[in-house]
C-alpha cells in the first residue's frame, strides 16, 4: 500500500491520519534502524524522527514515486542514528573483544566508587517524578519485563514511558557531567 494517501489529510495537520499513517509506518522505520540497535537509543531515535515527520509532513513534495513520506522518515531516522552514534562516537564490540573480556582472568571486581555512586545518587533524586518512575521501574526490572509491562504498571501509555525514561537519561547525564562525572570514562569507554 502506497502510504502516501494519508499525505493530503497530513498535510492538512490530521493527527488521525497521521496516526494511521504511523501504525503503518513505524515498523519499517524500525527495521531499518536495526543495524544501530547495538550502538544507539533506537527509540529514542525513532521518537524524534517521527516527531520530524510530523513537523515537515506540512511542507513535504511527493516525488511521484510510492511512499515518499515513509522513504523520508527512514531517511530522517538514520542520519538521526548517524549522528547519534557520531556524539556518542560509539561502536560495536567485536566477538573477540567480548571473548577477551570474559576471559580476563581478574577474579576481583573493581569495587564500586563511594563518590560516584554519591553522585549518582544525588543527580537521581533531582529528577522529575514521571522521568524518574520510569527510570527507576526499568532498573528494577533488570530487563526482566520489556517496556509495554513496565509501562502499563506505571499506567503510562509506552510512548509516554519511552519519552520519560530518555528524559531521565539525559537529565541524569547532565546532572552528573555538572558533577564532574566523565561517563565515557566511567564506563570504560
Amino acid at each position: 500500500m502506497d502510504l502516501d494517501a494519508f499525505l493530503p489529510s497530513i498535510t492538512r495537520g490530521d493527527a488521525h491520519a497521521f496516526g494511521q499513517w504511523l501504525a503503518r509506518a513505524e515498523p519499517t522505520v524500525r527495521l531499518s534502524l536495526r543495524s544501530f540497535a547495538s550502538v544507539v537509543d533506537v527509540e529514542a531515535v525513532l521518537q524524534e524522527a517521527l516527531l520530524r515527520v510530523w513537523q515537515v509532513a506540512p511542507r513535504f513534495v511527493p516525488d511521484g514515486k510510492p511512499n515518499g513520506l515513509l522513504r523520508l522518515a527512514i531517511r530522517i531516522a538514520r542520519n538521526l542514528a548517524v549522528s547519534e552514534l557520531r556524539r556518542t562516537k560509539a561502536r560495536p564490540a567485536e566477538a573477540e573483544e567480548i571473548e577477551a573480556a570474559l576471559a580476563d582472568d581478574d577474579p576481583a571486581p573493581t569495587p564500586p566508587d563511594p563518590m560516584l555512586r554519591r553522585a549518582i545518587s544525588v543527580c537521581r533524586d533531582k529528577l522529575p517524578p514521571m522521568p524518574r518512575q520510569a527510570f527507576e521501574a526499568r532498573l528494577a526490572s533488570a530487563g526482566g519485563e520489556d517496556d509495554d509491562q513496565l509501562a502499563t504498571r506505571l499506567n503510562m501509555r509506552l510512548n509516554t514511558f519511552l519519552q520519560n525514561f530518555t528524559r531521565a537519561r539525559k537529565l541524569l547525564a547532565e546532572c552528573l557531567k555538572r558533577a564532574g562525572v566523565v561517563l565515557h570514562e566511567e564506563l570504560g569507554r
